[in-house]
């Protein structure tokens, strides 16, 4: 079983909770990205991990973060 770990997302919801520029910029300072990932990005992983090109690609726990977790 593989899964995705995004850091905030930006749905229709999350545009709603971190629209706000004082919510937004301590997390956002915390990427070094800058940014926070688009549902396409998160789509675009999900399809990869379901197509035959990850087929030897098991166990993962991946990170679409902006290097966050590297922090």
């Amino acid at each position: 079983m593989n899964a995705i770990n995004p850091v905030v997302t930006m749905t229709p919801m999350g545009e709603r909770a971190w629209s706000d520029p004082a919510k937004s910029a301590p997390m956002l300072a915390r990427i070094p990205m800058n940014r926070f990932v688009q549902p396409e990005e998160v789509a675009r992983t999900i399809a990869y991990l379901l197509s035959d090109d990850s087929s030897m690609v098991n166990g993962v726990s991946l990170l679409i973060d902006g290097r966050f977790q590297a922090n």
